[in-house]
Parts: structure tokens; sequence; C-alpha cells
């Protein structure tokens, strides 16, 4: 295998590396919040807009073995053993716990996290909302060994997330600041942002979901309530009635990128990219016309760069979909008046969202979110609308999946009316 330094070669994300023979077991998928499809200078080995996660060939998971105590851990035989995976714990300069772990044939392991060492399967950068073109991260918040997933290899439903991620030399290092706590004989602690996760209340798929509480998960794997700030050193209260197990429309949060978790099972019952594509076509078939310009309009079924003579706008006020033109126009603001109702507001380009993994039902893109213009189905726009994602030390917002823009208005979306034959 060659070695990775840069992010762009993996051996488990493309679906060409599996064996030919015997198509590969699919465990899920980890999908970046924030991307229409693909990153804005195209998807490339481990850095890409969304990671499947395949059984591997291999088991490569560990569990825990022993934990002891040393005087100095950086000279420890287990943190010395480059083949020897484990966690020190750093009670004090001259004290720490290290914790030993061994090879579990029953579980495969998958690393995220901003480093492109080859330990890391999925290499995020921090999400910007809008258009990402020419957006440049100055300091990331994200850790580079964020958080890593364990697989069982007899039930693919049971995919474990815990913070933290093992480095080139298979060693996570909690420092002498980092929280971190002993219960009896067990030793456990928490990253300094944090790995937070807030499991879906109801199917995720069918749209009846609501969204469930943010958590904290440790090291150990262990759910606790938010800390009063991202980076407290108070840690939260032990929930002992929920688990680091992922489900279909868990959310991760990483301090810097959001990743929903799509399982293999919630996918089979999910729109395809094809699916979207034809509804797209569905619409255009009935020939939506422009009321001003009594021109036709075309929905994209790609992203395209610059604006094009039929491309549709929706004025986010009243809804209507209409073509670009002068009409009501306030040249000191953007905003306009629109010819079918007057009312005035903002006016944006229409854009369907086309990563399948987003949405929650299938069916017509009747809905755009406010104020990016990003089209889905009703139940889709509605269910995001209404998820809380954590942004900044201790706030919540809620964006557009597509494009992570955050949401205005009272609702954050807006029902599209067309002048064609669906009306």
């Amino acid at each position: 295998m060659v070695k990775r330094t840069d992010g762009t070669e993996s051996p488990i994300i493309t679906e060409s590396d599996a064996d030919t023979d015997k198509p590969r077991m699919r465990y899920g998928e980890l999908v970046i919040l924030g991307y229409n499809g693909f990153l804005p200078q195209g998807d490339r080995g481990r850095r890409r807009s969304k990671f499947v996660l395949y059984k591997r060939t291999e088991s490569n998971g560990v569990k825990r073995s022993k934990h002891y105590i040393v005087q100095s851990p950086q000279s420890s035989q287990a943190i010395l053993d480059a083949k020897q995976h484990s966690i020190s714990y750093t009670l004090s300069r001259n004290q720490a716990v290290i914790v030993e772990y061994k090879e579990d044939p029953d579980t495969d392991m998958f690393q995220v996290g901003r480093s492109s060492e080859s330990p890391i399967d999925f290499v995020v950068m921090d999400t910007l909302p809008g258009d990402k073109k020419d957006a440049k991260i100055v300091q990331s918040t994200i850790s580079r060994f964020a958080c890593r997933i364990l697989v069982d290899r007899a039930d693919g439903n049971k995919a474990r997330i815990y913070a933290a991620g093992f480095d080139s030399s298979r060693n996570i290092f909690l420092g002498e600041k980092a929280t971190k706590w002993q219960d009896n004989v067990e030793i456990d602690g928490l990253t300094t942002n944090g790995v937070l996760i807030m499991h879906p209340k109801g199917d995720f798929c069918g749209g009846n979901a609501d969204c469930g509480q943010w958590r904290e998960t440790s090291v150990g794997g262990d759910v606790f309530s938010l800390r009063e700030c991202r980076s407290a050193q108070q840690k939260g209260q032990q929930i002992y009635d929920e688990t680091n197990v992922l489900q279909d429309g868990t959310l991760i949060d990483l301090c810097g990128a959001t990743l929903l978790w799509r399982s293999a099972e919630g996918l089979r019952h999910s729109p395809t990219k094809k699916d979207l594509e034809k509804l797209v076509d569905e619409i255009n078939a009935g020939r939506p016309q422009c009321p001003v310009g009594l021109n036709t309009l075309v929905i994209p079924r790609k992203v395209s760069l610059g604006d094009h003579v039929n491309q549709p706008y929706v004025y986010l006020n009243c809804g209507h979909v209409q073509g670009q033109h002068g009409w009501g126009q306030d040249k000191n603001t953007n905003a306009r008046r629109c010819p079918m109702c007057l009312a005035v507001g903002p006016v944006v380009t229409l854009c369907m969202g086309v990563e399948p993994a987003f949405y929650v039902d299938s069916g017509p893109p009747t809905y755009a979110f406010n104020p990016c213009g990003h089209m889905a189905t009703e139940k889709t726009v509605k269910y995001w609308a209404n998820v809380d994602i954590p942004h900044g030390t201790n706030g919540f917002q809620s964006v557009c999946p597509f494009c992570a823009t955050p949401l205005v208005g009272s609702l954050g979306y807006i029902k599209l009316i067309f002048q064609d034959n669906l009306d």
C-alpha cells in the first residue's frame, strides 16, 4: 500500500477498490453537513464530502486490555512500542495512567480527524457556510485525531463512537489539563473541544423524527450531558440510559465540522442521486414559466457556476418562482417587489439539493431553505430547519445541510410556487 501523506490515497474509500468477486458489506456513511454532494475543489482520496465505511478484509479493531500507573509516560514501554495501542492519561508531571489496548478480531476501526497522517481514514476540515470556492480557514478547531468508530463485524448496525483517535504511533495522549476522572478502577476523559453526538428521536428515514438532545461522548465511550462551554474543565452529568451506538441520522459534531451518520439500512430506504435527478426532470417537464419574461424556467440538474437565461429565482418572502428580470428592483437594497403578489423581499437562485443522505423521505422538491435557495422535499426541509447545530463555544443554530448557511426568517424555509401545470 502506498504511504498516505496528503490525504489523497486510501485503501478503503472507493467502491472500485472492493473485491470484484464478492462486494464488501457496507456499514454506513459519514456525510459532512454543508456540502451538496462534493467538496468545492473536488473529492480526492480521504478528503471528500462523504466517507463510506465498508467491512474490512481483516479486522483492525482494538479493545481495552489492562492499565497501570507509570512515573514517566513518554518512556514507558507501551508508548514506545509502535505496535501497541495505548492511551496515556497524564495526572501530573511525573505520574500517568497507561491503558493498553489489544487486538479485537470482532470489530473494525475507522478514524476521523484533521490530520492527513495514515491512521486517519476520513480527513475532515472546518466547514464554512455558503460559497466555499475561495474560503480560507485561519485556525482550525478540529482535532488532528478527533474520534474513532468501532463497528461490530458480525452486526454492522452496532457502530460505536469514541472521542480521540490513535496517532501514527498508535497512542492517544490526554495531557495534564485535559478533563479526566477515575471511577473505581476505570479511568476516562474528554478531549479539549469534545466530540458531541445527537441521536434523533424517532426514525430519521420517513421524516417523522425530531431533534434529540446533544450529548458528549468520552474517550472511553460513555455519554454525558454537555459542559457549560465547549472546552470547560468540568464534565457534564453521565447519561446512563443513552449509548454511543450510532443510529441512522445521528449527528457528530467535531467543533468545526458536523457529520451525519447514515446506516446501510437507512440508505436502502432513502432516495438515490438518480431519484433526485428524476424529480428535477419532472418539474422541468411541467415547463414552469416566468410571469414577467414569459420564458420557460429550467432547474439545473447540476450546480452551475454562472447564471443562465432560464435560471429560476425564488422570492423568499412569498415563494413565487420566476426568472431573472429587473422588475420591482430596489436599487439601494437587494430587495425586490414580487410582480405576482407585490410582497417585497430578497430574491435568490434556486438550486437542487443533490446530496441524497440529507433527505428524510422521497418526493417532489416543493420547499427551499431561506436564505440559500436549496430545494428539497417538504419533510426534509422542515426536519433540518428544526435541528440545532452546535456553533461557537456554547451556541446553536439551524443551517441548510447542503451549504451550512444559517437559516433566517421565522421558519427558515419557504414553500415554492411555480407558474406551471402543477398549480
